[in-house]
């Protein structure tokens, strides 16, 4: 990587990474959700239905499902949680955070390779598809690989490829799958790791090839209320398992319960 291009990549990333932020809760009475950032575009289209239909003002923050719920164990007044995955929530569900009676699957989705718009498309991942040379030079984008859920099944996918080991010096990892999102449709990587709907939420990627199921955890939306959640906090995670709602997930790319 040259001195510009690096410059480039660190300014992106600097950039990037402030895209979600995390708004305190306006009214005492406003109910306060705290969602994955693959969520955001899904959710804010579905919260202005409930909000007209209730008369109930809804604020969400979104960020890395792993940062939200320590921001909950911190004492953070979220009436509203939904992961990206189930340790999360198991997690504040062993603590008593949650309401494990409210706890529902809500979503599924899959784990896609993504590239610009000039990217070239890899028919069928395996053992023998250099990720590493289709890079250039460039690194692949991924959520923290430890912590993230994004990043966590991107890195088993790899793994269970054998592909890891050659791509692992070239990871950027970014504070949420929407950061290593944006960090391709700014040219910043050539690659990067994300979900199905991230990559159908932004016009400036196309899918390079998609990593079959079996390769990773199976990948789920756990929500649930918190123990201190009000009443219209239930009414919004019901509203959200409507048919109309599940409509909009499907159009936005995310897996249903039983598909």
């Amino acid at each position: 990587m040259t001195l510009s291009s690096a410059s480039r990549f660190l300014a992106a990333a600097i950039v990037l990474g402030s895209l979600i932020s995390t708004p305190q809760r306006a009214e005492a009475d406003d109910v306060l959700v705290f969602a994955a950032a693959s969520l955001k575009n899904a959710l804010d289209s579905l919260v202005p239905g409930f909000e007209r239909q209730s008369g109930q003002e809804v604020v969400i923050s979104y960020a890395a499902s792993s940062i939200l719920a320590r921001q909950i164990q911190q004492g953070a007044p979220a009436d509203v949680y939904i992961s990206a995955n189930s340790d999360w929530m198991d997690v504040l569900q062993e603590n008593g955070l949650i309401d494990a009676g409210s706890r529902v699957n809500l979503l599924g989705n899959g784990l896609v390779l993504i590239g610009g718009p000039t990217a070239v498309e890899i028919e069928g991942l395996s053992p023998q598809t250099d990720i590493s040379a289709a890079l250039s030079g460039g690194h692949l984008a991924m959520a923290l690989v430890d912590a993230v859920p994004a990043g966590i099944y991107g890195k088993a996918a790899l793994q269970n490829l054998g592909l890891w080991d050659s791509v692992q010096q070239q990871v950027a990892q970014t504070d949420n799958v929407r950061a290593a999102l944006a960090l391709v449709a700014a040219g910043a990587a050539p690659l990067g790791v994300v979900y199905r709907s991230d990559a159908q939420a932004e016009d400036r990627v196309r899918v390079v090839a998609s990593f079959p199921a079996n390769l990773h955890p199976e990948i789920v939306y756990p929500a649930a209320v918190t123990t201190q959640a009000s009443a219209e906090a239930n009414a919004f995670l019901s509203y959200l398992q409507t048919d109309a709602a599940m409509a909009v997930f499907a159009e936005q790319g995310f897996a249903l319960p039983g598909d």
